[in-house]
């Protein structure tokens, strides 16, 4: 258990230093991850309405930070190139991104076209749930979607990394929405402020914490 919640530590820090220095970003997560938790409650109510709140809301705002507002150059708070950061990137990297989204957005295009999918599915009616016929489809295959993106990128790492790097990948991506208000509820006012970028000291403050030891060790 130790070393699973230090695995886990380490890959949130990870996210956090390499992938969420604009406070743009860090606003749109804040944004993300509040609509992910209401979507969490719509799992009890209605499913396809979750689905439609958690890729229609939640995964647009927080993809949207990454695509448009994160640097993408040289990043002098870590040291490293940002093809550095897309090599090792334990989750999905921007090209895989790409390829998710592009999911993403053929799903309610194939739905229109053809609302049975090629007569693979009966399309729904009236449900009594929130939402319902066309809309209803496109949110039940959106959730199937995002499971099956969470599933298919944890199995991935099980070959890649071990089994419990996918597991605590896992974890990490089901408890974001939590970690990210606790991190990231003060980026709005940041920005506000005027602050585009975080400073991130903390993360300076970690390398020369990191540093000294390594010298204390020699």
């Amino acid at each position: 258990m130790n070393e699973f919640m230090k695995l886990l530590q380490e890959q949130r820090w990870d996210d956090h230093r390499f992938y969420h220095q604009c406070r743009i970003n860090q606003s749109l997560h804040l944004l993300s991850a509040l609509s992910f938790l209401v979507a969490y409650a719509l799992l009890f109510i209605d499913p396809a309405a979750a689905g439609l709140l958690g890729w229609g809301v939640s995964m647009v705002s927080r993809q949207a930070g990454h695509f448009f507002f994160e640097p993408r150059g040289y990043d002098r708070v870590n040291d490293v190139s940002f093809q550095y950061k897309e090599d090792v990137k334990v989750g999905y990297n921007l090209r895989r991104k790409v390829v998710l989204m592009g999911i993403w957005v053929a799903v309610p295009l194939l739905l229109a076209l053809s609302p049975s999918l090629f007569g693979l599915i009966e399309p729904a009616g009236e449900t009594g749930g929130l939402v319902s016929g066309y809309w209803h489809d496109v949110g039940i295959f959106w959730l199937a979607l995002g499971v099956g993106g969470l599933l298919f990128r944890t199995v991935h790492l099980f070959f890649l990394q071990g089994v419990l790097a996918g597991l605590c990948w896992m974890s990490k991506i089901l408890t974001d929405p939590v970690h990210d208000v606790m991190l990231y509820w003060k980026s709005p006012f940041y920005l506000l402020r005027g602050q585009r970028l975080d400073p991130m000291a903390h993360v300076a403050e970690h390398h020369h914490d990191h540093e000294a030891e390594d010298v204390s060790l020699t």
